[in-house]
């Protein structure tokens, strides 16, 4: 059976509470997921997943260092995440905090990697973004975001 996880990394609880929503939409949604800092994540860890959700908040417009971390560490395995499920979320202070900057770099490196991407033509095109402390509207695109993360990965990993 497929499993998915949800990596996060937050000073401020905020991305935490983003990766908490997308996770339990994701097992609501019949995908085995589990929720984890990154500080609990090992590279090796990652493999054993067919969803990885990473989600960070934005400093100076790119992911935090623990999250870059994690990413590089995975480059001496280049290859093994070919053909699983990615996405990535993210939370800054201010509008034009550089959301979108984040998100894109998390999957630039998970698309290098083999792994497949879905966008999302309604709401959060390319993942969820929350400025400040995650509001209705933010839940709703993290649920969203979850369950079709959850439903992609069943529909190719079954």
């Amino acid at each position: 059976m497929a499993k998915g996880i949800v990596i996060y990394y937050s000073r401020s609880g905020n991305t935490k509470e983003m990766a908490e929503i997308i996770a339990k939409a994701m097992n609501e949604a019949d995908l085995p997921t589990e929720c984890k800092s990154v500080s609990d994540v090992t590279p090796v860890d990652v493999f054993s997943y067919d969803a990885i959700v990473i989600g960070s908040p934005t400093y100076y417009g790119q992911m935090a260092g623990p999250i870059k971390s994690l990413i590089d560490d995975l480059v001496s395995r280049h290859g093994q995440l070919d053909g699983k499920i990615g996405a990535a979320f993210s939370s800054s202070a201010n509008i034009g905090g550089g959301n979108e900057t984040t998100i894109m770099g998390i999957i630039e490196a998970m698309l290098i990697s083999g792994m497949i991407v879905q966008g999302d033509p309604q709401g959060d095109h390319y993942g969820p973004v929350s400025i400040g402390k995650p509001d209705k509207r933010v839940e709703k695109q993290c649920t969203r975001r979850g369950c079709r993360i959850a439903e992609l990965t069943n529909k190719l990993k079954s």
